[in-house]
């Protein structure tokens, strides 16, 4: 320890200060969330709508699928439009509408430039003016405003209903006939949507900017880039470029080769053996490329949805599966899929920590927790469909329905057992490691270091489980993004990081000091920036200043180790070649080339282009979003599960050797088809978005009118040439898992595995 007792505390001081700044931000969060009115009332005394409405409509809007149909302060799907800035704007323009009636007995359209601009001004004064009483929390309008809102509620009733006059805009949207049949709920929908167009356009007291810092951009009402919006972002990409020189300034001075260990002459994993437990791994293995599969074909038929709407080359099918149930299906079986490629991983290694041998009854466990992953994706499945399907009672959506947040869509039942599932795959895992601790020779430097990922990655989605079904959106975006960006990018990155080290490690290819160094410098630097910067995801979602103070600064940093990876990609490449028999994981070594490649294209390059708040301001929501969304999460953790996945499965399968067609149509298939998709659709809509969205504003981006225009549509047709090499390279990596499981060595290309046998 005494060793690496720097590195390690500069570990400890990274985590101590950076959940520090993190858990003081929630602080700040739930004391400045915008206000949830007691009651909103017109000026004459009518009461439009209470609290208890507003928060019915917000359990209304998750049964939908929430997130899944448009979006809410820009987080959630891209085809419909943002229901915050779409409401918005409908309010405005019907209050000038009505206004220009009083005024001139003519619609405002109709009025000379003079007229306009004084109406106008009279809008802003009325919509960025807080009416809220600090007392009794009663928001008052006055009675036109009341109007408006009358009739903006009543085309968002037809809309989620099936008005005839709007099955157009349903098929525009990507939403099915009747999305929400119950009048009543409808009714209170409106409401919650009124509320989150109320925050975007009130200025917080004591404040010139609105709740959600004046976004979406609405020039209607002067809602533009606040001077800290403008300031912080000038801020971060100064940090980005000052932690770039320092990392690179720090790593000449500090750098020190480390010798290199004279590689075996045989491969080490393979001369310690099979156990039960490693054995039994096989249906893990299933398990992800079946999912993997599913995943990649729903995307290709979600995807299909943003051109025809609500049929599938013609075929009606959306009364069944509509988009906003594939969606879920698509985003969750990710998640299940990359998931069950790191347990599988993390499996293999703890015969190999625990000296050869499984833990008592380690292969039941490893039984156990496998049928328990079944059932968790069959039950949550089950569950959002019937939630979607409006089968369910509203009564039980929540815990077994739809949540109706993206990544996070499976109902709190499900996600309950998710995380039991993950503590009992920590529970199998410790088992197996902390008997390794008690021997007296060895450095367990890297080991602890393996531990306290592991224990990250088995506890930290419990975060998830802070907030409830009426928790405020504001409350539950601080901890869904615990879930998703923090422990997705955060300790899955370490995890992977440091059981790459261990591995290579035990193979004998690097040494175990170089390991050990590199992983708990990594580990630091990528707790540095991505612990507060899960806070760039929230600049616009109900906080305050600091908040987006705090998360540009770091986000930026968090970019500075993604850009320099190119030298973890050359020395995982230089791998393969150090001794003959690493030719027969050569496939895996590639997978984790590819990830380091992703990581600073995807993560690095696409995630700062989306960073900086002024960035983020104009382009949050819009196809920039899943351009980063695609590149990070398959680019990385996608490629790192299968990367763990052809990994065991080369171990597990005595004598198995990888199909070399298979495997160069499959990984550049994967490669290709991602670049297409990016490069072809994704980022040309994003781009023409984002001059839509600063030019005219954000509610223009997202419409029906600009989104089905002729260019954006073939724009969207052309991804499916991407889509379709991107599933014929995911079936080639499937197909050559099933034929390593179910085949073991036989019917390879390879005539020979001398080089690889393993020890008899």
């Amino acid at each position: 320890m005494r060793e690496y007792k720097k590195l390690w505390l500069l570990l400890i001081a990274v985590l101590v200060v950076t959940f520090g700044v993190l858990g003081w931000s929630g602080v700040e969060i739930y004391r400045q969330v915008p206000p949830i009115p007691a009651k909103v009332v017109t000026a004459s005394g009518q009461q439009l709508m209470t609290e208890e409405q507003i928060l019915d409509g917000q359990t209304a809007w998750q049964s939908t699928g929430g997130m899944q149909i448009g979006s809410i302060w820009g987080h959630g799907a891209y085809q419909a439009p943002d229901w915050s800035a779409d409401w918005l704007h409908r309010e405005l323009l019907a209050w000038l509408d009505l206004a220009a009636q009083d005024v001139a007995g003519l619609p405002y359209e109709q009025l000379d430039s003079r007229e306009q601009a004084y109406l106008r001004d009279e809008l802003k004064r009325e919509y960025r003016t807080n009416t809220l009483d600090p007392e009794t929390l009663v928001v008052t309008v006055s009675d036109r405003r009341a109007q408006a809102i009358e009739q903006v509620a009543a085309y968002y009733e037809a809309l989620y209903g099936s008005d005839p006059e709007l099955r157009g805009s349903r098929e525009s949207f990507a939403m099915k006939e009747d999305t929400l049949p119950s009048a009543e709920r409808r009714a209170d929908l409106t409401k919650f949507f009124f509320w989150t167009a109320w925050a975007a356009a009130t200025e917080r007291p004591g404040s010139d900017v609105t709740y959600t810092n004046n976004w979406p951009h609405e020039p209607l009402i002067d809602n533009k880039p606040s001077t800290n919006n403008v300031i912080w972002s000038v801020i971060s990409v100064v940090l980005l470029l000052a932690g770039i020189a320092f990392l690179v300034w720090g790593w000449a001075f500090t750098h020190r080769e480390v010798p290199e260990p004279e590689a075996p002459k045989q491969d080490p994993l393979l001369a310690a053996g099979l156990t039960p437990s490693q054995r039994a791994l096989g249906k893990y293995l299933l398990m992800v490329v079946g999912l993997f599969i599913f995943q990649i074909l729903l995307g290709g038929f979600t995807a299909h949805y943003t051109v025809e709407g609500q049929t599938f080359y013609g075929i009606d099918v959306s009364q069944w599966f509509p988009y906003s149930l594939t969606r879920t299906w698509h985003l969750q079986t990710a998640l299940f899929w990359i998931a069950g490629g790191f347990l599988a991983g993390g499996l293999f290694l703890v015969p190999l920590i625990n000296g050869g041998k499984d833990p008592k009854h380690q292969k039941l466990g490893v039984d156990i927790l496998f049928w328990a992953l079944i059932i968790l994706v069959v039950g949550s499945y089950i569950g959002n469909y019937l939630a979607i399907a409006q089968v369910m009672p509203a009564s039980l959506n929540f815990w077994f329905g739809h949540q109706g947040y993206e990544y996070l869509e499976l109902g709190r039942f499900w996600q309950i057992v998710k995380f039991l599932g993950l503590a009992f795959w920590l529970l199998l895992m410790l088992r197996g490691i902390m008997p390794a601790f008690k021997q007296k020779d060895g450095d367990k430097n890297l080991l602890a270091l393996l531990t306290f990922s592991i224990v990250a990655v088995g506890l930290f989605y419990g975060t998830g489980l802070f907030y409830g079904e009426r928790t405020h959106i504001t409350i539950m975006e601080y901890w869904r993004w615990w879930v998703v960006h923090l422990w997705v990018e955060g300790f899955f990155e370490v995890f992977a990081t440091v059981a790459l080290a261990f591995i290579f490690s035990s193979m004998g290819l690097v040494s175990q000091r170089g390991a050990t160094v590199a992983s708990l410098a990594s580990a630091s630097l990528f707790m540095l920036g991505g612990v507060p910067g899960t806070l760039h995801h929230l600049y616009f979602a109900g906080t305050t200043t600091p908040v987006m103070a705090i998360g540009a600064s770091f986000s930026a940093l968090e970019v500075v180790p993604l850009i320099v990876l190119g030298y973890e990609a050359f020395e995982n490449w230089r791998l393969k070649e150090r001794a003959p028999w690493m030719q027969a994981v050569k496939w895996p070594v590639l997978c984790f080339v590819a990830v380091t490649f992703w990581n600073m294209l995807g993560a690095g390059v696409f995630g700062f282009m989306v960073n900086p708040p002024i960035a983020l301001y104009y382009i949050q929501g819009l196809n920039t979003t899943p351009v980063h969304a695609h590149a990070a999460l398959f680019g990385v953790y996608g490629f790192l599960a299968l990367g763990f996945t052809l990994l065991v499965l080369r171990y597990i399968v005595p004598g198995f050797v990888f199909n070399e067609k298979l495997m160069r149509l499959g990984f550049w298939g994967l490669n290709g088809g991602l670049v297409l998709m990016i490069v072809t659709s994704l980022l040309p809509i994003g781009i023409i978005q984002a001059y839509a969205s600063v030019t005219e504003g954000m509610w223009y981006a997202r419409s029906e009118e600009f989104m089905q225009q002729p260019l954006l549509e073939t724009l969207r047709w052309i991804r499916t040439f991407g889509d379709m090499v991107f599933i014929v390279g995911g079936a080639a990596i499937a197909w050559q898992v099933v034929i390593g499981v179910f085949g073991g060595g036989r019917g390879r290309s390879v005539a020979t595995d001398t080089a690889v046998a393993p020890a008899e």
